[in-house]
């Protein structure tokens, strides 16, 4: 039974374990984390990714966790309502679609209890060199253990370890969308109903969502920069950072930022897309946000790591584990469907693409039976 190593246990990893046991490979997770990671905004499952999601049995419990909005209002700087929708909102598009909209730590928990029975899951380590030879990959891990697979999944993120060691840095592959966002978490003191709030006031604005019935809120800050180097994700000076730029709005803004002073799972990055000509390099290949990231301004990057889990765990089991025809294959299949759905992040520059572009793009890839 061939092994592969998946670094990575969120969305991507954990979807491609399952995919991966179900076609006979012994796949082991490693995450960072010393547990499945919570926090985070909503994210949507939509088109091909709603088609991998009941394939895995799961569409039943993944639609009961869903968001249950009832619209959204957009603000002017100081709070006064400019306009209203009972139709849809920003982060989910339509409220009358098939498309599911629901907290990404939600959807991590569901996969990761999905997985963990068919695959090994290392939590608080992670990949810190890799060795390829024709025989298969010795992995160093950070923690100093030594362990050799046959192959090497990147499914890390927009800051993929296994993508800057097989393939080179960061700087090579990223396009900066000009836009940086952080997001937290907090308790529901403005007291909103389903109804999310969106207010900008020039380069700078936060989107206000009410989740778990009403009992807490995910806000998301966002405005306009180039790259910016705060230093590590998470820390003080990334705080300092975004308030700053955030302290110029009016509204409810000096409570946000208490509540994001306050907030354990803060979170922010810029918004940034990974573009690379191969996402394969011997006996290592990039899933999801590590090979073909789209942005959080696309509205498809969970999509996009649930059909390649699936296409990558399909082109390898049809390849009887022949790695160069599955990889060659997984790209030739997914190539198509993640530049369509990277252009969504920038046709409308300030707002979400068109419902016709959303609805090319989601179901844009036949998934084969």
């Amino acid at each position: 039974m061939k092994t592969v190593l998946i670094s990575g246990g969120g969305i991507a990893g954990s979807a491609l374990a399952h995919w991966l046991r179900r076609r006979g490979f012994a796949p082991t997770v490693v995450e960072r984390a010393p547990a499945p990671r919570t926090g985070g905004q909503t994210v949507d499952v939509r088109g091909a990714a709603l088609t991998v999601v009941r394939r895995m049995g799961l569409l039943d419990e993944v639609t009961a966790l869903r968001t249950r909005m009832r619209g959204m209002s957009v603000l002017d700087a100081d709070g006064k309502e400019l306009s209203r929708s009972t139709e849809s909102t920003f982060s989910s598009g339509r409220l009358d679609s098939d498309d599911l909209e629901l907290l990404r730590e939600d959807l991590v928990g569901v996969l990761y209890e999905k997985a963990r029975a068919e695959a090994e899951f290392v939590f608080g380590d992670a990949v810190a060199a890799l060795d390829q030879d024709e025989h298969g990959v010795q992995v160093l891990f950070e923690s100093g253990r030594r362990r050799g697979f046959d192959l090497v999944v990147g499914a890390d993120g927009l800051h993929s370890a296994v993508r800057r060691l097989a393939f080179g840095p960061t700087e090579q592959y990223l396009q900066h969308l000009g836009m940086h966002l952080a997001v937290f978490g907090a308790g529901n003191f403005l007291g909103l109903d389903n109804w999310q709030v969106w207010l900008r006031d020039g380069s700078a604005g936060y989107g206000i969502s009410p989740v778990r019935d009403n009992t807490e809120l995910r806000i998301t800050f966002g405005f306009e920069s180039g790259p910016l180097d705060p230093g590590p994700r998470g820390t003080d000076a990334q705080r300092q950072l975004v308030a700053d730029r955030m302290a110029g709005l009016s509204w409810e803004t000096p409570r946000l930022l208490q509540a994001l002073w306050a907030a354990p799972d803060f979170y922010a990055d810029a918004m940034a897309r990974i573009s690379m000509p191969s996402w394969s390099a011997g006996r290592a290949v990039l899933l999801g946000d590590a090979g073909y990231c789209a942005s959080p301004l696309s509205g498809q990057g969970t999509s996009l790591a649930l059909v390649g889990a699936y296409v990558l765990a399909d082109e390898l089991g049809r390849a009887d584990g022949d790695h160069p025809v599955a990889f060659a294959r997984y790209e030739q299949r997914m190539r198509p469907f993640v530049e369509l759905n990277q252009a969504l992040a920038t046709e409308n520059p300030g707002g979400p693409a068109s419902e016709a572009s959303v609805e090319r793009a989601k179901n844009a890839i036949a998934l084969d039976d």
